[in-house]
């Protein structure tokens, strides 16, 4: 079986880390394409990347109209968009591979008809200095044991045997159409959007859990270490995940969980409650689908508070 694999790469002012990043993917003998799209580079990025289209086809560079800077979700849908492959992958440009990425991936998809995507663990580089915490806890960013595709969902919402890294996964390029391409409002907290619609919707599988396909570069400039930001698109992205199941004949029970973590995040603020009333109502005036259904209920905040202060009473 030929599995046509396109990977794609976003890169903004990566000039340090491109050229590694690239010739990892080339050395996957899986690899169809090379998607690279610059999302506004000032460096020498696209002028590395442009050398390296010399050495071998499969490299094609793209770029937004006018060379614009529009962030990673509408770099990737780019990419998305100008792939060919029936296969994706994803890699981000300070990132890299290791050999044979994608052999037990295959595996698994030529022996799961059913399968639509597998998730593998991604280890760590330190460009930068380590802090001792960081090189006792930052070995492996990964689901810890096998779950199954139907437990994926739940499990990924409440971190309980962990996550995995955009690096590590590999899924057909017909999910797509089931999940939407990455959400273009989110800052950050992108990818795991649209890991959770495709938990929810498709069959991902577990591939190499115990040791790392791809490596995830740490340096002083990634943006995972902006805390603020995160803490900021870590609601909307839940709120979004939210809305996405109203619209797409999710069940009740996963659209009550995710609600649940809204509101937890939430009180975990500790706004005033007039704060938490006034967020309440934009949210559920604006979805209709939720606001006349027993959630605008439950979880409107005087309730909600009542619930903890008394939860002998809600029983």
């Amino acid at each position: 079986m030929v599995f046509n694999l396109s990977v794609i790469i976003p890169t903004f002012n990566v000039a340090r880390f491109i050229e590694k990043a690239i010739l990892s993917v080339l050395d996957q003998h899986e690899v169809f394409e090379v998607i690279v799209v610059d999302d506004g580079s000032t460096d020498a990025t696209l002028s590395l990347v442009s050398q390296l289209q010399k050495i071998d086809n499969r490299i094609k560079l793209f770029q937004h109209t006018n060379g614009v800077n529009k962030g990673r979700s509408a770099t990737r849908n780019l990419g998305i968009q100008k792939s060919s492959g029936a296969y994706i992958a994803f890699l981000d440009a300070d990132d890299y591979y290791l050999p044979n990425r994608f052999a037990n991936d295959f595996i698994i998809f030529e022996t799961n008809s059913n399968c639509d995507g597998v998730y593998n663990a991604v280890g760590y580089h330190f460009y930068r200095e380590a802090t001792a915490m960081e090189l006792e806890t930052d070995q492996l960013y990964t689901v810890r044991q096998k779950v199954a595709p139907k437990d994926l969902f739940k499990n990924l919402l409440y971190g309980k045997y962990g996550h995995f890294h955009i690096n590590g996964l590999t899924i057909k390029k017909c999910v797509l159409e089931v999940t939407g391409l990455f959400n273009e409002s989110l800052v950050v907290a992108e990818d795991t959007e649209l890991f959770w619609k495709m938990a929810i919707k498709c069959n991902l599988i577990t591939g190499i859990i115990n040791k790392a396909v791809a490596i995830r570069g740490v340096h002083d400039t990634n943006i995972f270490d902006n805390t603020a930001l995160y803490k900021i698109y870590n609601i909307k992205m839940h709120e979004a995940v939210a809305i996405w199941c109203s619209k797409n004949q999710v069940s009740n029970v996963i659209i009550d969980d995710v609600l649940k973590w809204i509101w937890m995040l939430k009180y975990q603020q500790k706004n005033k409650l007039y704060q938490d009333i006034t967020s309440w109502g934009k949210f559920f005036f604006l979805q209709p689908q939720l606001l006349f259904k027993i959630y605008s209920i439950k979880y409107f905040p005087i309730i909600r508070y009542r619930q903890m202060l008394f939860p002998f009473l809600f029983k």
